[in-house]
């Protein structure tokens, strides 16, 4: 761990960020500028003395965690991503295994977008970012860990938590669709990756996973029209779009309705309310 480098390396790259950059309102007139180091804090979900101590290059070393949450907050490319887990004495990450670190072009969009529904999603379908509506919407993803945050393996091991978000009349498209996006994922990391091992796990697990398996449907979603059922709300009709990454690891799913639409109501009333429970 070179403490001196992962220090300097901190406190320039939260010098060159504005608040408005990562979703913040801008305030009041900065002595500095860049984000304070209280509002990195906050981005990253550690104590503000924790931080702290990172930037005078007297703290511990950070755990693969902590810099995810780091590099997610200041918003680092993929190279300066590995570079602060180097500095921080880790090994960088492969690019190619679906891990957590998000695209900064794909964040700086969801950033913006608060009155739709907005979710950044790996290519194996694990929730790695989702905006106050998306978690009203279809509960707070972000927190599951191991295999329970690929929703392609909720879908076929929880069914009975999972599926009842959708019209059963449309619950035989979303499996097929699951397990073609799952295939598109697999071809690209390999039989030996985390991709490898949820299929092998789904296969153990879910008969009727195996079955589509074995049908070799392939196929990313790119645009979809659903109807998606709210505990609370019931059917909300949507058109879901989707924005790749180049590289196509990641993806910004982004839920709309029409403008004055008894969806669009929906929504607005869940932006109003959030998680909370509905009278």
């Amino acid at each position: 761990m070179d403490r001196a480098a992962l220090a300097d390396f901190l406190r320039r790259r939260r010098a060159t960020l504005l608040p408005t950059d990562v979703g913040l309102p801008s305030g009041a007139r900065r002595r500095a500028p860049g984000l304070r180091r209280e509002e990195v804090a906050q981005l990253a979900a550690m104590s503000v003395d924790y931080y702290t101590r990172l930037e005078q290059k007297r703290g511990p070393q950070p755990s693969e965690q902590i810099l995810a949450s780091l590099a997610r907050a200041l918003r680092l490319t993929d190279d300066e991503r590995d570079y602060l887990y180097r500095m921080a004495g880790h090994s960088a990450p492969d690019r190619l295994t679906g891990g957590a670190h998000v695209s900064p072009a794909l964040q700086r969009v969801l950033d913006h977008l608060d009155d739709s529904p907005a979710l950044i999603l790996s290519n194996l379908g694990e929730t790695l970012l989702q905006n106050g509506l998306a978690a009203a919407l279809l509960g707070d993803r972000t927190g599951l860990t191991g295999l329970e945050r690929s929703e392609v393996y909720r879908w076929f091991v929880h069914p009975e938590t999972e599926r009842i978000r959708y019209p059963e009349d449309d619950r035989d498209r979303q499996s097929r669709a699951q397990v073609a996006s799952l295939r598109v994922a697999y071809g690209t990391m390999g039989a030996d990756s985390r991709a490898g091992e949820l299929v092998r796990a789904l296969q153990k697990a879910s008969p009727e996973f195996s079955e589509l398996w074995d049908r070799h449907e392939v196929a990313k979603r790119f645009e979809d029209h659903k109807t998606l059922i709210h505990p609370e709300l019931g059917p909300i009709e949507l058109d879901c779009q989707v924005l790749f990454t180049e590289d196509q690891s990641q993806c910004l799913l982004v839920l709309t309705a029409p403008p004055r639409s008894e969806a669009a109501e929906k929504l607005a009333l869940l932006g109003v309310l959030g998680t909370q429970a509905f009278s």
